[in-house]
Protein backbone atom coordinates (compact mmCIF):
# COMPACT_ATOMS: atom_id res chain seq x y z
CA UNK A 1 0.00 0.00 0.00
CA UNK A 2 3.19 2.32 1.14
CA UNK A 3 3.96 1.84 -2.57
CA UNK A 4 1.14 2.63 -4.15
CA UNK A 5 0.32 5.95 -2.37
CA UNK A 6 3.98 7.03 -3.49
CA UNK A 7 3.19 6.24 -6.58
CA UNK A 8 0.05 8.16 -6.64
CA UNK A 9 1.98 10.90 -4.60
CA UNK A 10 4.95 11.62 -6.95
CA UNK A 11 3.22 10.83 -10.04
CA UNK A 12 0.85 13.27 -9.61
CA UNK A 13 3.70 15.76 -8.41
CA UNK A 14 4.93 15.17 -11.20
CA UNK A 15 1.88 15.74 -13.52
CA UNK A 16 1.10 19.11 -11.81
CA UNK A 17 4.79 20.34 -11.96
CA UNK A 18 5.24 19.68 -15.93
CA UNK A 19 2.01 21.14 -16.81
CA UNK A 20 1.99 24.34 -14.18
CA UNK A 21 5.78 25.27 -13.54
CA UNK A 22 7.37 23.93 -16.73
CA UNK A 23 4.37 24.37 -19.71
CA UNK A 24 3.90 21.00 -20.76
CA UNK A 25 1.37 20.05 -22.88
CA UNK A 26 -0.95 18.28 -20.97
CA UNK A 27 -0.46 15.09 -23.99
CA UNK A 28 3.25 14.29 -22.48
CA UNK A 29 2.59 15.51 -18.75
CA UNK A 30 0.12 12.58 -18.53
CA UNK A 31 2.36 9.49 -20.35
CA UNK A 32 5.05 10.81 -18.45
CA UNK A 33 3.27 10.87 -15.17
CA UNK A 34 1.53 7.34 -16.36
CA UNK A 35 5.19 5.83 -17.02
CA UNK A 36 6.45 7.19 -13.57
CA UNK A 37 3.60 5.92 -11.31
CA UNK A 38 4.09 2.27 -13.35
CA UNK A 39 7.69 2.70 -13.27
CA UNK A 40 7.14 3.13 -8.99
CA UNK A 41 4.69 0.60 -9.39
CA UNK A 42 6.92 -2.07 -10.15
CA UNK A 43 6.08 -2.20 -13.79
CA UNK A 44 8.25 -3.20 -16.51
CA UNK A 45 8.77 -0.44 -18.95
CA UNK A 46 7.10 -2.11 -21.89
CA UNK A 47 4.23 -3.05 -20.29
CA UNK A 48 3.61 0.52 -18.52
CA UNK A 49 3.56 1.68 -21.99
CA UNK A 50 1.41 -0.81 -23.25
CA UNK A 51 -1.10 -0.43 -20.46
CA UNK A 52 -1.25 3.29 -20.66
CA UNK A 53 -1.84 2.72 -24.16
CA UNK A 54 -4.61 0.33 -23.94
CA UNK A 55 -6.23 3.07 -21.56
CA UNK A 56 -5.72 5.62 -24.15
CA UNK A 57 -7.76 3.41 -27.18
CA UNK A 58 -10.64 2.43 -24.70
CA UNK A 59 -10.99 5.76 -23.49
CA UNK A 60 -10.73 7.36 -27.45
CA UNK A 61 -13.02 4.07 -28.53
CA UNK A 62 -15.83 4.93 -25.48
CA UNK A 63 -15.77 8.51 -26.24
CA UNK A 64 -13.72 9.60 -29.35
CA UNK A 65 -17.25 9.72 -31.55
CA UNK A 66 -18.95 11.91 -28.86
CA UNK A 67 -16.57 14.54 -28.92
CA UNK A 68 -16.05 14.97 -32.89
CA UNK A 69 -20.05 14.80 -33.23
CA UNK A 70 -20.30 17.34 -30.21
CA UNK A 71 -18.23 19.60 -32.30
CA UNK A 72 -19.97 19.07 -35.67
CA UNK A 73 -23.43 20.23 -33.67
CA UNK A 74 -21.39 23.59 -32.09
CA UNK A 75 -20.73 24.72 -35.59
CA UNK A 76 -24.23 24.16 -36.72
CA UNK A 77 -25.33 26.06 -33.82
CA UNK A 78 -23.11 28.95 -34.44
CA UNK A 79 -23.75 29.17 -38.59
CA UNK A 80 -27.74 28.76 -38.25
CA UNK A 81 -28.53 31.46 -35.77
CA UNK A 82 -29.42 29.17 -33.39
CA UNK A 83 -27.87 30.47 -30.15
CA UNK A 84 -29.86 33.69 -31.27
CA UNK A 85 -32.88 32.33 -31.45
CA UNK A 86 -32.47 30.47 -27.80
CA UNK A 87 -31.63 33.95 -26.34
CA UNK A 88 -34.45 35.83 -27.84
CA UNK A 89 -36.25 32.76 -26.37
CA UNK A 90 -35.31 33.17 -22.74
CA UNK A 91 -35.88 36.98 -23.07
CA UNK A 92 -39.32 36.45 -23.91
CA UNK A 93 -39.85 33.87 -20.85
CA UNK A 94 -38.48 36.08 -18.69
CA UNK A 95 -40.25 39.41 -20.12
CA UNK A 96 -37.37 41.35 -20.42
CA UNK A 97 -36.40 41.02 -17.16
CA UNK A 98 -32.94 39.28 -15.27
CA UNK A 99 -31.60 39.26 -18.63
CA UNK A 100 -28.08 37.60 -17.45
CA UNK A 101 -30.15 34.79 -17.44
CA UNK A 102 -31.18 34.72 -21.25
CA UNK A 103 -27.80 34.34 -22.21
CA UNK A 104 -27.09 32.10 -19.37
CA UNK A 105 -30.06 29.58 -20.04
CA UNK A 106 -28.50 29.70 -23.46
CA UNK A 107 -24.95 28.83 -22.59
CA UNK A 108 -26.09 26.31 -19.78
CA UNK A 109 -28.36 24.34 -23.38
CA UNK A 110 -25.23 25.19 -25.80
CA UNK A 111 -22.55 23.65 -23.48
CA UNK A 112 -24.25 20.34 -22.99
CA UNK A 113 -22.93 18.64 -25.90
CA UNK A 114 -20.54 21.32 -26.79
CA UNK A 115 -16.81 22.18 -25.61
CA UNK A 116 -17.03 24.43 -22.93
CA UNK A 117 -14.57 26.82 -24.35
CA UNK A 118 -16.35 26.88 -27.92
CA UNK A 119 -19.88 28.06 -26.03
CA UNK A 120 -17.69 30.78 -25.00
CA UNK A 121 -16.88 31.97 -28.55
CA UNK A 122 -20.54 31.38 -29.69
CA UNK A 123 -22.60 33.13 -26.85
CA UNK A 124 -20.41 36.18 -26.16
CA UNK A 125 -21.35 38.67 -28.36
CA UNK A 126 -24.56 37.83 -27.71
CA UNK A 127 -23.97 38.52 -24.19
CA UNK A 128 -22.22 41.93 -24.84
CA UNK A 129 -25.04 42.76 -27.35
CA UNK A 130 -27.97 42.26 -24.49
CA UNK A 131 -26.03 43.79 -21.96
CA UNK A 132 -25.47 47.31 -24.13
CA UNK A 133 -29.00 47.35 -25.74
CA UNK A 134 -30.30 47.10 -21.48
CA UNK A 135 -27.28 48.83 -20.14
CA UNK A 136 -26.60 46.15 -18.19
CA UNK A 137 -23.61 45.95 -15.96
CA UNK A 138 -21.11 43.64 -17.76
CA UNK A 139 -20.04 42.35 -14.56
CA UNK A 140 -23.57 40.79 -13.91
CA UNK A 141 -23.73 39.51 -17.72
CA UNK A 142 -20.19 38.07 -17.76
CA UNK A 143 -20.32 36.02 -14.76
CA UNK A 144 -23.79 34.56 -14.82
CA UNK A 145 -23.20 33.84 -18.79
CA UNK A 146 -20.01 32.18 -17.38
CA UNK A 147 -21.24 30.28 -15.05
CA UNK A 148 -23.99 28.17 -16.36
CA UNK A 149 -21.51 26.89 -19.58
CA UNK A 150 -18.87 25.79 -16.76
CA UNK A 151 -21.48 24.01 -14.73
CA UNK A 152 -22.72 21.84 -17.46
CA UNK A 153 -19.34 21.55 -19.06
CA UNK A 154 -18.35 19.87 -15.60
CA UNK A 155 -21.16 18.15 -14.49
CA UNK A 156 -23.56 17.17 -17.46
CA UNK A 157 -22.83 14.40 -20.27
CA UNK A 158 -21.66 14.66 -23.44
CA UNK A 159 -19.27 17.37 -22.29
CA UNK A 160 -16.33 15.28 -23.52
CA UNK A 161 -14.81 15.52 -19.50
CA UNK A 162 -17.73 14.30 -17.38
CA UNK A 163 -18.56 12.00 -20.16
CA UNK A 164 -15.03 10.01 -19.92
CA UNK A 165 -15.72 10.51 -16.23
CA UNK A 166 -18.65 8.40 -16.77
CA UNK A 167 -17.56 6.11 -18.73
CA UNK A 168 -14.97 5.20 -16.86
CA UNK A 169 -16.30 4.58 -13.62
CA UNK A 170 -19.19 2.35 -15.18
CA UNK A 171 -21.98 4.97 -14.34
CA UNK A 172 -24.92 5.11 -16.24
CA UNK A 173 -25.03 8.09 -18.46
CA UNK A 174 -28.57 8.86 -18.26
CA UNK A 175 -28.58 9.13 -14.41
CA UNK A 176 -25.67 11.16 -14.53
CA UNK A 177 -26.79 13.79 -17.06
CA UNK A 178 -30.32 13.72 -14.92
CA UNK A 179 -28.38 14.29 -11.51
CA UNK A 180 -25.63 16.34 -13.01
CA UNK A 181 -28.44 18.70 -14.39
CA UNK A 182 -30.39 18.51 -11.24
CA UNK A 183 -27.42 19.87 -9.08
CA UNK A 184 -25.47 22.17 -11.74
CA UNK A 185 -28.96 23.69 -12.32
CA UNK A 186 -29.62 24.25 -8.17
CA UNK A 187 -25.75 25.52 -8.16
CA UNK A 188 -26.62 28.08 -10.87
CA UNK A 189 -29.54 29.72 -9.79
CA UNK A 190 -28.89 29.65 -6.23
CA UNK A 191 -25.65 31.33 -7.42
CA UNK A 192 -27.67 33.94 -9.07
CA UNK A 193 -29.87 34.76 -6.20
CA UNK A 194 -26.72 35.24 -3.78
CA UNK A 195 -24.26 36.95 -6.12
CA UNK A 196 -26.02 39.04 -8.58
CA UNK A 197 -26.16 42.02 -6.20
CA UNK A 198 -22.70 41.78 -5.87
CA UNK A 199 -21.85 41.58 -9.63
CA UNK A 200 -24.35 44.37 -10.85
CA UNK A 201 -21.97 46.89 -9.05
CA UNK A 202 -19.86 46.50 -12.33
CA UNK A 203 -20.58 48.40 -15.27
CA UNK A 204 -17.15 47.80 -17.35
CA UNK A 205 -17.19 47.84 -20.88
CA UNK A 206 -18.58 45.12 -23.42
CA UNK A 207 -15.79 44.12 -25.84
CA UNK A 208 -16.46 47.13 -28.93
CA UNK A 209 -16.33 45.06 -31.81
CA UNK A 210 -19.22 43.14 -30.67
CA UNK A 211 -21.26 46.16 -30.05
CA UNK A 212 -20.52 48.30 -32.91
CA UNK A 213 -23.64 49.81 -33.80
CA UNK A 214 -25.54 48.59 -31.16
CA UNK A 215 -28.15 51.61 -29.37
CA UNK A 216 -29.24 51.58 -25.99
CA UNK A 217 -33.20 50.56 -25.79
CA UNK A 218 -34.51 52.83 -22.89
CA UNK A 219 -38.05 51.02 -23.66
CA UNK A 220 -39.61 48.41 -21.26
CA UNK A 221 -41.09 46.08 -23.58
CA UNK A 222 -39.06 43.34 -23.80
CA UNK A 223 -39.93 42.85 -27.62
CA UNK A 224 -37.46 45.95 -27.88
CA UNK A 225 -34.34 43.45 -26.70
CA UNK A 226 -35.28 40.67 -28.49
CA UNK A 227 -32.44 40.17 -31.18
CA UNK A 228 -33.54 41.07 -34.69
CA UNK A 229 -32.58 39.29 -37.88
CA UNK A 230 -34.28 37.87 -40.34
CA UNK A 231 -34.68 33.92 -40.82
CA UNK A 232 -33.76 32.76 -37.15
CA UNK A 233 -34.85 29.19 -36.82
CA UNK A 234 -37.78 28.78 -33.96
CA UNK A 235 -36.17 27.97 -31.19
CA UNK A 236 -37.24 23.88 -31.13
CA UNK A 237 -35.81 24.03 -34.10
CA UNK A 238 -33.00 25.71 -32.58
CA UNK A 239 -32.28 23.47 -29.31
CA UNK A 240 -32.57 20.28 -30.89
CA UNK A 241 -28.99 19.20 -32.05
CA UNK A 242 -28.53 19.76 -28.16
CA UNK A 243 -31.75 18.41 -26.53
CA UNK A 244 -32.16 15.39 -28.92
CA UNK A 245 -29.24 13.36 -27.75
CA UNK A 246 -29.60 14.47 -24.48
CA UNK A 247 -33.19 12.96 -23.93
CA UNK A 248 -32.18 9.77 -26.18
CA UNK A 249 -29.75 8.77 -23.90
CA UNK A 250 -31.60 9.98 -20.65
CA UNK A 251 -34.74 7.39 -22.57
CA UNK A 252 -32.33 4.50 -22.86
CA UNK A 253 -31.25 4.37 -19.69
CA UNK A 254 -35.36 4.63 -18.34
CA UNK A 255 -36.09 1.96 -20.46
CA UNK A 256 -33.07 -0.25 -18.90
CA UNK A 257 -35.02 0.66 -15.43
CA UNK A 258 -38.23 -0.31 -16.45
CA UNK A 259 -38.30 -2.57 -19.42
CA UNK A 260 -38.10 -5.96 -19.40
CA UNK A 261 -34.88 -7.31 -21.03
CA UNK A 262 -35.38 -7.96 -24.80
CA UNK A 263 -38.78 -6.23 -25.17
CA UNK A 264 -38.94 -4.03 -28.59
CA UNK A 265 -39.56 -0.85 -26.73
CA UNK A 266 -35.97 -1.55 -25.00
CA UNK A 267 -34.05 -2.74 -27.90
CA UNK A 268 -35.29 0.76 -30.14
CA UNK A 269 -34.85 2.74 -27.06
CA UNK A 270 -31.78 1.54 -26.41
CA UNK A 271 -30.30 1.66 -30.00
CA UNK A 272 -31.17 5.26 -30.78
CA UNK A 273 -30.16 6.00 -26.85
CA UNK A 274 -26.49 4.84 -27.25
CA UNK A 275 -24.49 8.10 -27.31
CA UNK A 276 -22.98 7.82 -30.20
CA UNK A 277 -25.66 7.20 -32.46
CA UNK A 278 -28.11 9.85 -30.27
CA UNK A 279 -25.05 12.53 -31.07
CA UNK A 280 -25.25 11.45 -34.59
CA UNK A 281 -29.07 12.14 -34.69
CA UNK A 282 -28.44 15.56 -33.39
CA UNK A 283 -25.82 15.94 -36.08
CA UNK A 284 -28.74 15.14 -38.51
CA UNK A 285 -30.95 17.98 -36.62
CA UNK A 286 -27.78 20.29 -37.29
CA UNK A 287 -27.75 19.52 -40.55
CA UNK A 288 -31.61 19.93 -41.20
CA UNK A 289 -31.60 23.12 -39.46
CA UNK A 290 -28.66 24.31 -42.07
CA UNK A 291 -30.94 23.09 -44.88
CA UNK A 292 -33.47 24.95 -43.83
CA UNK A 293 -31.47 28.16 -43.50
CA UNK A 294 -29.48 27.56 -46.25
CA UNK A 295 -28.33 31.41 -47.03
CA UNK A 296 -27.83 32.37 -43.48
CA UNK A 297 -26.02 29.16 -42.73
CA UNK A 298 -23.33 29.88 -45.51
CA UNK A 299 -23.03 33.33 -45.17
CA UNK A 300 -22.37 32.72 -41.18
CA UNK A 301 -19.71 30.47 -42.25
CA UNK A 302 -18.25 32.06 -44.98
CA UNK A 303 -17.64 35.47 -42.22
CA UNK A 304 -16.60 33.21 -39.73
CA UNK A 305 -14.21 31.23 -41.36
CA UNK A 306 -13.21 33.74 -44.57
CA UNK A 307 -14.31 31.38 -47.16
CA UNK A 308 -15.74 31.68 -50.04
CA UNK A 309 -18.24 28.18 -49.97
CA UNK A 310 -21.58 28.35 -52.11
CA UNK A 311 -22.45 24.77 -51.74
CA UNK A 312 -24.48 24.07 -48.96
CA UNK A 313 -23.40 20.04 -48.70
CA UNK A 314 -19.91 21.16 -49.21
CA UNK A 315 -20.48 23.41 -45.79
CA UNK A 316 -21.98 20.76 -43.72
CA UNK A 317 -20.16 17.56 -45.24
CA UNK A 318 -16.66 18.74 -45.37
CA UNK A 319 -16.15 22.57 -44.22
CA UNK A 320 -17.80 21.73 -40.65
CA UNK A 321 -16.72 18.35 -40.67
CA UNK A 322 -13.38 19.86 -41.15
CA UNK A 323 -13.70 22.51 -38.62
CA UNK A 324 -14.90 20.34 -35.53
CA UNK A 325 -11.93 18.12 -36.26
CA UNK A 326 -9.59 20.67 -36.13
CA UNK A 327 -11.44 21.89 -32.72
CA UNK A 328 -12.16 18.13 -31.22
CA UNK A 329 -8.44 17.09 -31.88
CA UNK A 330 -6.76 18.48 -28.59
CA UNK A 331 -9.66 17.23 -26.24
CA UNK A 332 -9.87 13.50 -27.52
CA UNK A 333 -5.96 13.37 -27.34
CA UNK A 334 -5.66 15.09 -23.80
CA UNK A 335 -9.08 12.52 -22.47
CA UNK A 336 -7.60 9.54 -24.13
CA UNK A 337 -4.06 10.15 -22.14
CA UNK A 338 -5.63 10.78 -19.42
CA UNK A 339 -7.06 7.70 -19.67
CA UNK A 340 -4.15 5.76 -20.06
CA UNK A 341 -2.77 7.49 -17.05
CA UNK A 342 -5.66 6.09 -15.00
CA UNK A 343 -5.51 2.57 -16.44
CA UNK A 344 -2.44 2.72 -14.30
CA UNK A 345 -3.93 3.69 -11.20
CA UNK A 346 -6.63 1.78 -11.04
CA UNK A 347 -4.78 -1.63 -12.24
CA UNK A 348 -2.36 -1.72 -9.74
CA UNK A 349 -3.15 -4.49 -6.86
CA UNK A 350 -2.99 -1.87 -3.88
CA UNK A 351 -5.83 0.33 -5.81
CA UNK A 352 -8.83 -1.61 -3.89
CA UNK A 353 -7.42 -1.56 -0.76
CA UNK A 354 -7.13 2.59 -0.89
CA UNK A 355 -10.13 2.84 -0.02
CA UNK A 356 -10.20 0.98 3.16
CA UNK A 357 -7.36 3.53 3.90
CA UNK A 358 -9.70 6.44 2.96
CA UNK A 359 -12.38 4.96 5.25
CA UNK A 360 -10.07 3.99 8.30
CA UNK A 361 -9.52 8.10 8.90
CA UNK A 362 -13.47 8.65 9.25
CA UNK A 363 -13.32 11.30 6.38
CA UNK A 364 -17.22 11.04 4.57
CA UNK A 365 -17.22 9.28 1.54
CA UNK A 366 -19.35 11.43 -0.68
CA UNK A 367 -16.92 14.16 0.23
CA UNK A 368 -13.84 11.76 -1.17
CA UNK A 369 -14.40 12.48 -5.12
CA UNK A 370 -15.44 16.00 -4.69
CA UNK A 371 -11.91 16.86 -2.70
CA UNK A 372 -10.35 14.93 -4.90
CA UNK A 373 -11.77 16.70 -8.42
CA UNK A 374 -11.26 19.92 -6.78
CA UNK A 375 -7.50 19.57 -6.09
CA UNK A 376 -6.75 18.18 -9.44
CA UNK A 377 -8.95 21.15 -10.82
CA UNK A 378 -6.48 23.73 -8.95
CA UNK A 379 -3.43 21.76 -9.94
CA UNK A 380 -3.99 20.61 -13.61
CA UNK A 381 -6.24 23.62 -14.90
CA UNK A 382 -7.81 21.12 -17.33
CA UNK A 383 -11.81 19.76 -16.07
CA UNK A 384 -11.05 16.84 -18.67
CA UNK A 385 -7.99 16.05 -17.06
CA UNK A 386 -8.74 16.36 -13.47
CA UNK A 387 -11.76 14.51 -14.22
CA UNK A 388 -10.11 11.78 -15.35
CA UNK A 389 -7.57 11.60 -13.08
CA UNK A 390 -10.20 11.80 -9.91
CA UNK A 391 -12.18 9.07 -11.55
CA UNK A 392 -8.99 7.13 -11.53
CA UNK A 393 -8.06 7.79 -8.12
CA UNK A 394 -11.99 6.90 -7.03
CA UNK A 395 -12.60 3.87 -9.17
CA UNK A 396 -10.55 1.43 -6.95
CA UNK A 397 -12.25 3.15 -3.73
CA UNK A 398 -15.86 3.04 -4.66
CA UNK A 399 -16.90 -0.14 -2.85
CA UNK A 400 -15.38 1.00 0.02
CA UNK A 401 -16.47 5.00 -0.21
CA UNK A 402 -20.43 3.74 -0.03
CA UNK A 403 -21.39 5.68 -3.25
CA UNK A 404 -22.64 4.68 -6.82
CA UNK A 405 -20.77 5.70 -9.85
CA UNK A 406 -23.09 7.92 -10.97
CA UNK A 407 -22.84 10.19 -7.63
CA UNK A 408 -19.30 9.65 -7.99
CA UNK A 409 -19.08 11.27 -11.16
CA UNK A 410 -21.64 13.96 -10.27
CA UNK A 411 -19.07 15.07 -7.12
CA UNK A 412 -16.31 14.80 -9.24
CA UNK A 413 -17.58 17.11 -11.75
CA UNK A 414 -19.27 19.40 -8.93
CA UNK A 415 -15.16 19.47 -7.63
CA UNK A 416 -13.63 20.21 -10.89
CA UNK A 417 -15.57 23.24 -10.79
CA UNK A 418 -13.38 24.54 -7.58
CA UNK A 419 -10.45 27.07 -8.18
CA UNK A 420 -10.58 27.87 -12.03
CA UNK A 421 -7.56 29.65 -12.36
CA UNK A 422 -4.31 31.19 -14.49
CA UNK A 423 -3.65 26.91 -15.38
CA UNK A 424 -7.39 26.52 -17.17
CA UNK A 425 -7.57 27.05 -21.03
CA UNK A 426 -10.81 27.98 -19.93
CA UNK A 427 -10.03 31.18 -17.74
CA UNK A 428 -8.18 32.51 -20.12
CA UNK A 429 -10.76 32.52 -23.31
CA UNK A 430 -13.38 33.95 -20.55
CA UNK A 431 -10.95 36.69 -19.97
CA UNK A 432 -10.80 37.57 -23.40
CA UNK A 433 -14.12 37.05 -24.99
CA UNK A 434 -15.80 38.77 -22.30
CA UNK A 435 -13.57 42.14 -22.34
CA UNK A 436 -12.30 41.07 -18.80
CA UNK A 437 -8.62 41.73 -16.47
CA UNK A 438 -7.31 39.30 -14.30
CA UNK A 439 -8.28 40.84 -11.35
CA UNK A 440 -12.35 40.79 -13.19
CA UNK A 441 -11.49 37.08 -14.14
CA UNK A 442 -10.86 35.79 -10.83
CA UNK A 443 -13.82 37.11 -9.37
CA UNK A 444 -16.22 36.32 -12.05
CA UNK A 445 -14.28 33.03 -13.28
CA UNK A 446 -12.77 31.78 -10.15
CA UNK A 447 -14.85 33.51 -7.06
CA UNK A 448 -18.13 32.74 -9.04
CA UNK A 449 -17.68 29.51 -10.05
CA UNK A 450 -15.83 27.91 -6.87
CA UNK A 451 -19.52 29.50 -4.91
CA UNK A 452 -21.30 27.40 -7.87
CA UNK A 453 -19.37 24.16 -7.22
CA UNK A 454 -19.58 24.00 -3.76
CA UNK A 455 -23.71 24.62 -3.90
CA UNK A 456 -23.53 21.89 -6.48
CA UNK A 457 -21.54 19.79 -3.67
CA UNK A 458 -23.39 20.10 -0.95
CA UNK A 459 -26.71 19.32 -3.31
CA UNK A 460 -25.05 16.37 -4.17
CA UNK A 461 -24.18 15.24 -0.99
CA UNK A 462 -27.89 15.93 -0.04
CA UNK A 463 -29.20 13.58 -2.66
CA UNK A 464 -26.56 11.43 -1.56
CA UNK A 465 -27.94 11.07 2.05
CA UNK A 466 -31.08 10.76 1.14
CA UNK A 467 -30.37 7.54 -0.92
CA UNK A 468 -31.98 9.26 -4.06
CA UNK A 469 -28.48 9.35 -6.13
Amino acid sequence: MTQFILAIIISVAVLVFLIVKMNVHPVISLFIGGVLAGSILGMPLVDTVGTIASGFGSTLGSIGMTIIFGSIIACSIRDSGAAKSMVNFFIKLFRGKNLELSTGMAAYIMSIPVFGDVTMVLISPLCAIIGKRQHKPMGLMASMTILPLNLTHSMVPPTPGILAVSVLLGADLGLVILWGIICSLIAYLLTWVLMKGWAAKDFYPPKPEYVEGIEEVSSSDYHDLLIKEEGLPSVLAAMSPILLPVILIALASFADMTMAEGSTARVILDTIGNRNIAMFLGVVCGWLLAATHKEKALASFNRTTGKKETNLFQMMFNGWVGEALEVALIPLIVTGFGGGFATIIKGAEAAGQLGDVVAATGFPGMLVPFVIGAAMECAVGSRTTAGMTAAGLCLPMLGSLGISPVACAVMIGAGTMIVSHVNDSGWWVSMSMFNMDAPRTFKYNTLVGGVAGLIAGVAGCIFIVAGLM
